[in-house]
């Protein structure tokens, strides 16, 4: 999708895909920096790895603790960094790493092109309290939804995420802005958001114990899996009523807010991006 984008608006970059251990991460992210790439991508499990690796954090990785994006900047005489493409071919000397974080703007940004949700006030069932469940479950809070009911296999992964939003999140009377709860909600939900790995594969079990919360319950749900294009979830969604979207949305999102990053580019070509994306995974 970024090779597509680059295409469309006459760029002379491109984009490349490598598998890189976990264990030497921090030497493909300095070999990088030496051969003077504009940035990476980084997926899992290398996200919350990168954290501790690259030489400074944008706001947004602080917050959301993970980097999925790198661009490399070099040092002017003056002491600013400015990113490698602002140098041409006279690169500087002082080169840097700067992690960015563009999955929480990617997921809600599709939320609401792809499922039309309004997020403030929103009331949320989140499947996943993992490195993708922290980052969803930070930003929809920060949205300002009403209330955040989180669901994971492992409970005190979810506890553990309960106080980090509660931490995160306070007014001045020290009460959390979202109502956070464990557990399966009994009522109605706007929005069920699957941030697990459930669904990858054709033998896994739904995310979701439909004996606990009914899929009747929920207006719209989100799997950010994209491959399959419809995981059991979002079928079982699809004939209890809800709308349904998957990840591809927060995939091309994000992909779009890190070609910014790295290219400077405000108007980034989105549709050819997804339609590239589609053609790729879905072989469309």
């Amino acid at each position: 999708m970024h090779n597509a984008a680059f295409a469309e608006l006459g760029l002379n970059w491109r984009y490349l895909a490598y598998e890189v251990l976990p264990e030497n991460l921090r030497e493909a992210i300095e070999g990088a920096k030496a051969m003077r790439f504009a940035g990476l991508n980084l997926t899992v499990p290398h996200k919350l790895l990168a954290y501790n690796m690259v030489d400074a954090l944008d706001e947004s990785a602080k917050f959301w603790g993970a980097v999925n994006t790198i661009r490399f900047e070099g040092r002017k005489p003056g002491g600013e960094w400015l990113p490698l493409r602002a140098f041409d071919n006279d690169f500087p000397a002082d080169i840097r790493s700067h992690g960015f974080n563009t999955d929480a703007e990617g997921l809600v940004t599709s939320l609401e092109q792809d499922l039309g949700v309004t997020l403030p006030g929103a009331r949320v069932l989140l499947l996943g309290a993992g490195g993708a469940g922290r980052t969803a479950a930070l930003k929809l809070a920060e949205c300002g939804v009403a209330e955040l009911h989180l669901v994971n296999r492992t409970h005190n992964k979810a506890e553990e995420l309960l106080s980090v939003i509660k931490s995160a999140f306070k007014v001045k009377t020290h009460q959390p802005l979202v109502h956070v709860s464990l557990g399966y909600p009994k009522t109605e939900v706007d929005l069920v958001v699957n941030a697990t790995s459930l669904g990858l594969k054709p033998e896994d079990e739904s995310p979701l114990d439909d004996t606990a919360f009914s899929l009747t319950q929920a207006r719209a749900v989100y799997d950010m899996i994209y491959k399959p294009a419809e995981t059991k979830l979002l079928a079982a969604a699809k004939a209890a009523g809800c709308r349904t979207a998957s990840g591809l949305g927060m995939l091309v999102w994000q992909g779009a807010r890190a070609f910014t990053i790295w290219t400077g580019e405000e108007k980034v070509p989105v549709a050819t991006m997804r339609r590239a994306a589609e053609q790729s995974i879905y072989a469309r």
